[in-house]
This record gives C-alpha cells, sequence and structure tokens, in this order.
C-alpha cells in the first residue's frame, strides 16, 4: 500500500526558508506526478508546485514563482518543496500529493494519493 509522508514543516520566520519532503512510502512506479497543494484556515486548497515523473519538468502556482521551487530524488520517491523569502500568507498545511501522469499538472483532480499535510506557521 502506497503511502505519502510529507515532513519538515514548522515555524519560520518571514523572510526566512523552509525545505518540506514527502515521501512515497511502498512505492514501486515512478511513473507519476507529484505536487504540492496549501491550504489555509477559510480557504480552498491552493496549488504550490508540481513535478513530472522523470524531475525534469516543473509547474510553479503563482504565489510561489520566484520563491518556492520542487525538486525530486527519483532513487528515493521523495520529493522536496524548497521555500525561501516566506511571507505570513505562506502560513498554510502543505499537502503533498501525486496522480498517475509523466507531467505535472497544477488539477487538483489529477491528483488521487494524499498525505496527511504538514503545518507552515509563517510569523511576521
Amino acid at each position: 500500500q502506497v503511502q505519502l509522508v510529507e515532513s519538515g514543516g514548522g515555524s519560520v520566520e518571514a523572510g526566512g526558508s523552509l525545505r518540506l519532503s514527502c515521501l512515497a512510502s511502498g512505492r514501486t512506479d515512478r511513473r507519476y506526478a507529484m505536487a504540492w497543494f496549501r491550504q489555509s484556515p477559510g480557504k480552498e486548497r491552493e496549488f504550490v508546485a508540481a513535478i513530472g515523473w522523470s524531475g525534469a519538468s516543473t509547474r510553479i502556482g503563482d504565489a510561489a514563482k520566484g520563491r518556492f521551487s520542487v525538486s525530486r530524488d527519483t532513487g528515493k520517491n521523495t520529493i522536496f518543496l524548497h521555500m525561501s523569502s516566506v511571507k505570513p500568507e505562506d502560513s498554510a498545511i502543505y499537502y503533498c500529493a501525486d496522480a498517475f501522469c509523466v507531467s505535472p499538472s497544477e488539477d487538483f483532480f489529477e491528483y488521487t494519493l494524499w498525505g496527511p499535510g504538514v503545518q507552515v506557521p509563517v510569523s511576521s
């Protein structure tokens, strides 16, 4: 049974950096795009970043462009979200997800498996 497990969350000050990790435990087929979404209280889940199965192609959401990046260690079935110059409005629960497609997608409905999420509070 495949499970997605996020780690690396925690408090960070505005302007700082943080790296989130997501392990696809039990995954043997690597032909999965993976992504990060986030959700803060009272708001809809928002696309943050996605990466194709090989790691060669990525997509970054508008709110994260220029500050966040996504990478992948295919040998370890792990993706990373590299967050820099964080802002208080980046405070949210960050979720990892995967989709049985080779290219990164911003479409929430493409993703069929989700992790439990990690909290990232950003203090001003």
